[in-house]
Protein backbone atom coordinates (compact mmCIF):
# COMPACT_ATOMS: atom_id res chain seq x y z
CA UNK A 1 0.00 0.00 0.00
CA UNK A 2 1.07 3.61 -0.92
CA UNK A 3 2.16 5.04 2.38
CA UNK A 4 -0.03 8.73 1.15
CA UNK A 5 -3.50 8.21 0.68
CA UNK A 6 -5.68 10.51 -0.58
CA UNK A 7 -9.39 10.29 -0.51
CA UNK A 8 -11.90 12.11 -3.05
CA UNK A 9 -15.32 11.96 -4.51
CA UNK A 10 -18.50 14.24 -4.57
CA UNK A 11 -20.40 15.46 -1.73
CA UNK A 12 -22.74 13.10 -0.40
CA UNK A 13 -20.76 10.27 -1.54
CA UNK A 14 -19.13 9.91 2.12
CA UNK A 15 -15.56 10.29 1.61
CA UNK A 16 -14.71 11.97 4.81
CA UNK A 17 -16.51 8.90 6.15
CA UNK A 18 -14.33 6.81 4.12
CA UNK A 19 -11.54 8.43 4.41
CA UNK A 20 -11.77 7.44 8.69
CA UNK A 21 -12.55 4.30 8.03
CA UNK A 22 -9.35 3.17 5.83
CA UNK A 23 -7.17 5.45 8.46
CA UNK A 24 -8.62 2.83 10.95
CA UNK A 25 -7.85 -0.54 8.70
CA UNK A 26 -4.14 0.74 8.19
CA UNK A 27 -3.68 1.76 11.17
CA UNK A 28 -4.53 -2.06 12.46
CA UNK A 29 -1.48 -4.23 14.36
CA UNK A 30 0.47 -1.75 15.74
CA UNK A 31 0.57 0.31 13.29
CA UNK A 32 0.32 4.30 13.04
CA UNK A 33 -1.97 6.51 10.56
CA UNK A 34 -2.03 10.37 10.69
CA UNK A 35 -5.56 11.30 9.11
CA UNK A 36 -5.52 14.68 7.96
CA UNK A 37 -8.23 17.31 6.98
CA UNK A 38 -7.76 20.05 4.50
CA UNK A 39 -11.22 21.30 3.95
CA UNK A 40 -11.56 23.05 7.60
CA UNK A 41 -15.24 21.34 8.10
CA UNK A 42 -14.27 19.64 11.03
CA UNK A 43 -15.63 16.08 9.70
CA UNK A 44 -12.95 13.89 11.21
CA UNK A 45 -13.89 15.15 14.80
CA UNK A 46 -17.73 14.21 14.20
CA UNK A 47 -17.01 10.77 13.21
CA UNK A 48 -14.54 10.06 15.70
CA UNK A 49 -17.15 11.87 18.34
CA UNK A 50 -14.32 13.85 19.77
CA UNK A 51 -14.27 18.10 20.31
CA UNK A 52 -12.91 20.41 17.14
CA UNK A 53 -9.56 19.42 16.08
CA UNK A 54 -6.61 21.76 16.73
CA UNK A 55 -3.67 22.76 14.62
CA UNK A 56 -1.53 19.65 15.93
CA UNK A 57 -1.60 16.18 15.45
CA UNK A 58 -3.66 14.76 18.23
CA UNK A 59 -4.67 11.02 18.93
CA UNK A 60 -8.01 9.82 18.47
CA UNK A 61 -8.62 6.39 18.11
CA UNK A 62 -6.64 3.05 18.78
CA UNK A 63 -7.20 0.86 16.06
CA UNK A 64 -7.74 -3.05 16.79
CA UNK A 65 -4.44 -5.04 17.06
CA UNK A 66 -2.98 -1.57 19.16
CA UNK A 67 -2.56 0.44 16.44
CA UNK A 68 -2.80 4.48 16.73
CA UNK A 69 -4.78 7.07 14.38
CA UNK A 70 -3.71 10.64 14.97
CA UNK A 71 -5.60 13.58 13.29
CA UNK A 72 -4.85 16.99 11.56
CA UNK A 73 -7.00 19.78 10.97
CA UNK A 74 -4.67 21.99 8.21
CA UNK A 75 -5.25 25.44 8.42
CA UNK A 76 -3.46 26.86 5.97
CA UNK A 77 -3.13 30.51 7.84
CA UNK A 78 -0.97 28.77 10.09
CA UNK A 79 0.78 26.64 7.75
CA UNK A 80 1.99 30.01 6.10
CA UNK A 81 2.59 30.67 9.08
CA UNK A 82 4.95 27.66 9.76
CA UNK A 83 6.79 27.96 6.10
CA UNK A 84 7.37 31.86 6.42
CA UNK A 85 9.38 30.74 9.94
CA UNK A 86 10.85 27.46 8.00
CA UNK A 87 12.62 29.61 5.05
CA UNK A 88 12.50 33.45 5.96
CA UNK A 89 13.13 32.97 9.64
CA UNK A 90 10.04 35.82 10.38
CA UNK A 91 9.34 34.89 13.50
CA UNK A 92 6.72 37.25 15.42
CA UNK A 93 6.73 39.40 11.88
CA UNK A 94 5.18 36.44 10.81
CA UNK A 95 2.13 36.77 14.26
CA UNK A 96 2.12 40.37 13.59
CA UNK A 97 1.55 39.75 9.32
CA UNK A 98 -1.20 37.41 10.73
CA UNK A 99 -2.79 40.31 13.27
CA UNK A 100 -2.70 42.44 10.14
CA UNK A 101 -4.50 40.07 8.19
CA UNK A 102 -1.91 39.29 5.35
CA UNK A 103 -1.65 35.64 6.05
CA UNK A 104 -5.54 35.41 5.23
CA UNK A 105 -5.23 37.97 2.34
CA UNK A 106 -2.23 35.89 0.45
CA UNK A 107 -3.71 32.16 0.91
CA UNK A 108 -7.10 34.09 -0.53
CA UNK A 109 -5.90 35.78 -3.37
CA UNK A 110 -3.34 32.81 -4.22
CA UNK A 111 -5.22 29.72 -4.17
CA UNK A 112 -2.58 27.86 -5.89
CA UNK A 113 -0.03 28.75 -2.44
CA UNK A 114 -3.22 27.84 -0.34
CA UNK A 115 -3.19 24.26 -2.10
CA UNK A 116 0.40 24.09 -2.18
CA UNK A 117 0.81 24.75 1.95
CA UNK A 118 -2.17 22.05 2.55
CA UNK A 119 -0.61 19.27 0.36
CA UNK A 120 2.51 19.81 1.33
CA UNK A 121 1.80 19.65 5.30
CA UNK A 122 0.75 16.32 4.42
CA UNK A 123 3.62 14.93 2.64
CA UNK A 124 6.10 16.48 4.98
CA UNK A 125 3.81 14.09 7.33
CA UNK A 126 5.05 10.96 4.70
CA UNK A 127 8.46 11.95 4.41
CA UNK A 128 9.26 12.36 8.64
CA UNK A 129 11.18 10.10 10.25
CA UNK A 130 11.86 10.03 14.05
CA UNK A 131 15.02 9.29 15.77
CA UNK A 132 15.94 6.57 14.86
CA UNK A 133 15.68 6.71 11.71
CA UNK A 134 11.98 5.11 11.57
CA UNK A 135 8.93 7.29 9.44
CA UNK A 136 6.52 8.54 12.18
CA UNK A 137 3.31 7.33 10.27
CA UNK A 138 3.42 4.38 8.67
CA UNK A 139 0.74 5.74 6.50
CA UNK A 140 -1.23 9.64 5.77
CA UNK A 141 -4.22 9.35 4.59
CA UNK A 142 -5.68 12.87 3.54
CA UNK A 143 -9.58 13.69 3.40
CA UNK A 144 -9.19 15.56 0.17
CA UNK A 145 -11.38 17.96 -1.99
CA UNK A 146 -13.82 16.82 -3.70
CA UNK A 147 -13.87 14.82 -7.39
CA UNK A 148 -14.18 18.34 -9.33
CA UNK A 149 -11.35 19.79 -7.73
CA UNK A 150 -9.38 16.50 -6.72
CA UNK A 151 -6.45 17.29 -9.62
CA UNK A 152 -6.31 20.74 -9.75
CA UNK A 153 -5.66 20.80 -5.82
CA UNK A 154 -2.87 17.92 -6.11
CA UNK A 155 -1.36 19.49 -9.20
CA UNK A 156 0.50 21.97 -7.10
CA UNK A 157 3.35 22.68 -10.05
CA UNK A 158 0.79 24.38 -12.32
CA UNK A 159 -1.13 26.39 -9.53
CA UNK A 160 2.39 28.02 -8.54
CA UNK A 161 3.49 28.62 -11.94
CA UNK A 162 2.31 32.12 -11.69
CA UNK A 163 3.37 32.60 -8.43
CA UNK A 164 7.52 31.44 -8.45
CA UNK A 165 9.68 30.03 -11.34
CA UNK A 166 12.42 29.97 -8.70
CA UNK A 167 13.04 30.63 -4.77
CA UNK A 168 11.63 28.52 -1.84
CA UNK A 169 7.73 28.01 -2.36
CA UNK A 170 9.00 26.61 -5.96
CA UNK A 171 11.22 24.31 -4.52
CA UNK A 172 8.18 23.40 -2.15
CA UNK A 173 6.19 22.74 -5.39
CA UNK A 174 8.64 20.35 -6.15
CA UNK A 175 9.27 18.67 -3.39
CA UNK A 176 5.29 17.92 -3.15
CA UNK A 177 4.75 16.51 -6.44
CA UNK A 178 8.08 14.72 -6.40
CA UNK A 179 5.83 12.63 -3.49
CA UNK A 180 2.61 13.32 -5.53
CA UNK A 181 3.11 11.82 -8.54
CA UNK A 182 5.03 9.06 -6.77
CA UNK A 183 4.59 5.36 -6.05
CA UNK A 184 4.31 6.70 -2.49
CA UNK A 185 0.88 8.15 -3.45
CA UNK A 186 -2.36 6.63 -3.97
CA UNK A 187 -5.80 8.67 -5.01
CA UNK A 188 -8.91 6.70 -3.94
CA UNK A 189 -12.65 7.81 -5.32
CA UNK A 190 -15.39 7.15 -3.26
CA UNK A 191 -19.19 7.43 -5.39
CA UNK A 192 -22.58 5.78 -4.61
CA UNK A 193 -24.18 3.19 -7.81
CA UNK A 194 -26.15 6.33 -8.75
CA UNK A 195 -25.84 8.05 -12.35
CA UNK A 196 -24.18 11.36 -11.34
CA UNK A 197 -21.57 10.51 -8.75
CA UNK A 198 -20.17 7.41 -11.13
CA UNK A 199 -20.12 10.20 -14.19
CA UNK A 200 -18.14 12.35 -11.83
CA UNK A 201 -15.85 9.35 -10.27
CA UNK A 202 -14.97 8.74 -14.21
CA UNK A 203 -13.98 12.26 -15.11
CA UNK A 204 -12.31 12.67 -12.39
CA UNK A 205 -10.35 9.39 -13.29
CA UNK A 206 -9.90 10.83 -16.60
CA UNK A 207 -8.21 14.16 -15.02
CA UNK A 208 -5.97 11.98 -12.80
CA UNK A 209 -4.46 10.04 -15.26
CA UNK A 210 -4.12 13.19 -17.99
CA UNK A 211 -1.99 14.76 -14.85
CA UNK A 212 0.05 11.72 -14.60
CA UNK A 213 -1.13 11.06 -11.20
CA UNK A 214 -1.48 8.10 -9.37
CA UNK A 215 -5.03 6.56 -9.34
CA UNK A 216 -5.52 4.39 -6.37
CA UNK A 217 -9.10 2.66 -6.33
CA UNK A 218 -12.65 3.23 -6.47
CA UNK A 219 -14.77 2.68 -3.34
CA UNK A 220 -18.55 2.34 -3.66
CA UNK A 221 -20.05 3.30 -0.25
CA UNK A 222 -23.27 2.74 1.26
CA UNK A 223 -24.05 -0.20 -0.81
CA UNK A 224 -28.21 -1.64 -0.10
CA UNK A 225 -28.13 -5.27 0.32
CA UNK A 226 -29.41 -7.50 -2.21
CA UNK A 227 -33.19 -8.62 -0.99
CA UNK A 228 -34.44 -10.03 -4.62
CA UNK A 229 -32.82 -12.01 -6.73
CA UNK A 230 -32.81 -12.41 -10.73
CA UNK A 231 -35.63 -15.36 -10.01
CA UNK A 232 -37.71 -13.00 -7.69
CA UNK A 233 -37.14 -10.14 -9.90
CA UNK A 234 -38.13 -11.98 -13.11
CA UNK A 235 -41.62 -12.85 -10.81
CA UNK A 236 -42.44 -9.40 -9.75
CA UNK A 237 -42.23 -8.48 -13.65
CA UNK A 238 -44.51 -11.42 -14.51
CA UNK A 239 -47.04 -12.83 -11.44
CA UNK A 240 -50.61 -12.10 -12.06
CA UNK A 241 -51.90 -9.79 -9.33
CA UNK A 242 -54.67 -12.32 -8.09
CA UNK A 243 -51.54 -14.75 -7.58
CA UNK A 244 -50.00 -12.45 -5.47
CA UNK A 245 -53.49 -11.81 -3.65
CA UNK A 246 -53.98 -15.00 -2.85
CA UNK A 247 -50.73 -15.90 -1.30
CA UNK A 248 -50.58 -13.23 1.20
CA UNK A 249 -54.02 -14.54 2.10
CA UNK A 250 -52.46 -18.20 2.16
CA UNK A 251 -49.36 -16.50 4.49
CA UNK A 252 -52.52 -15.07 6.68
CA UNK A 253 -52.73 -11.40 5.80
CA UNK A 254 -56.52 -11.36 5.35
CA UNK A 255 -58.93 -13.26 3.04
CA UNK A 256 -58.63 -13.12 -0.96
CA UNK A 257 -61.48 -11.69 -1.88
CA UNK A 258 -61.94 -8.63 -3.90
CA UNK A 259 -61.31 -5.31 -1.20
CA UNK A 260 -60.21 -7.74 1.38
CA UNK A 261 -57.09 -6.95 3.18
CA UNK A 262 -54.90 -8.78 1.02
CA UNK A 263 -56.45 -7.20 -1.43
CA UNK A 264 -55.63 -4.22 -0.48
CA UNK A 265 -52.01 -4.95 -0.01
CA UNK A 266 -51.46 -6.20 -3.27
CA UNK A 267 -50.59 -2.83 -4.90
CA UNK A 268 -48.32 -1.16 -2.60
CA UNK A 269 -46.30 -4.48 -2.41
CA UNK A 270 -46.03 -4.65 -6.24
CA UNK A 271 -45.07 -0.98 -6.09
CA UNK A 272 -42.20 -1.60 -3.52
CA UNK A 273 -41.26 -4.55 -6.07
CA UNK A 274 -40.76 -2.29 -8.96
CA UNK A 275 -39.21 0.68 -7.67
CA UNK A 276 -36.58 -2.04 -6.28
CA UNK A 277 -36.64 -3.56 -9.27
CA UNK A 278 -35.82 -0.18 -11.37
CA UNK A 279 -33.08 0.45 -8.63
CA UNK A 280 -31.72 -2.74 -9.00
CA UNK A 281 -31.19 -2.10 -12.61
CA UNK A 282 -29.69 1.07 -12.11
CA UNK A 283 -27.73 -0.36 -9.72
CA UNK A 284 -26.16 -2.97 -12.32
CA UNK A 285 -25.73 -0.50 -14.73
CA UNK A 286 -23.58 1.69 -13.08
CA UNK A 287 -21.45 -1.32 -11.53
CA UNK A 288 -20.94 -2.07 -15.33
CA UNK A 289 -19.65 1.41 -15.84
CA UNK A 290 -17.00 1.50 -12.91
CA UNK A 291 -15.82 -1.72 -14.02
CA UNK A 292 -14.50 -0.44 -17.27
CA UNK A 293 -12.28 1.70 -15.56
CA UNK A 294 -9.40 -0.68 -15.07
CA UNK A 295 -9.38 -0.19 -11.47
CA UNK A 296 -9.59 -2.51 -7.94
CA UNK A 297 -13.06 -1.75 -6.75
CA UNK A 298 -14.34 -2.27 -3.27
CA UNK A 299 -17.82 -1.98 -1.79
CA UNK A 300 -18.75 -0.47 1.82
CA UNK A 301 -22.08 -1.54 3.50
CA UNK A 302 -25.16 0.73 3.88
CA UNK A 303 -25.61 0.01 7.35
CA UNK A 304 -28.73 -0.33 9.02
CA UNK A 305 -28.13 1.66 12.38
CA UNK A 306 -26.52 4.67 10.71
CA UNK A 307 -23.35 6.01 10.81
CA UNK A 308 -21.70 6.69 14.81
CA UNK A 309 -17.96 5.56 16.19
CA UNK A 310 -19.11 2.04 16.07
CA UNK A 311 -20.08 2.20 11.91
CA UNK A 312 -16.64 3.23 11.31
CA UNK A 313 -14.86 0.64 13.34
CA UNK A 314 -17.50 -1.62 10.92
CA UNK A 315 -16.39 -0.14 7.93
CA UNK A 316 -12.72 -0.56 8.66
CA UNK A 317 -13.21 -3.97 9.69
CA UNK A 318 -14.73 -4.36 6.10
CA UNK A 319 -11.58 -2.47 4.30
CA UNK A 320 -9.28 -4.75 5.17
CA UNK A 321 -11.47 -7.94 4.44
CA UNK A 322 -11.01 -6.31 1.24
CA UNK A 323 -7.38 -5.80 1.17
CA UNK A 324 -7.60 -2.36 1.98
CA UNK A 325 -4.67 -2.30 4.86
Amino acid sequence: MSRLQVVSGKGGTGKTTVAAALALALATEGKRTLLVEVEGRQGIAQRFETEALPYEERKIAVAPGGGEVFALAIDPELALLDYLQMFYKLGSAGRALKKLGAIDFATTIAPGLRDVLLTGKACEAVRRKDKSGRFRYDYVVMDAPPTGRITRFLNVNDEVAGLAKIGPIHNQAQAVMRVLKSPETAVHLVTLLEEMPVQETADGIAELRAARLPVGRVIVNMVRPEVLDAADLELVRTVPRAAVARSLSAAGLGGARRGGHAERLVDPLLAQAEEYAERHTLEHEQRAVLGELGLPLHELPLLAEGMDLAGLYELATELRKQGMS
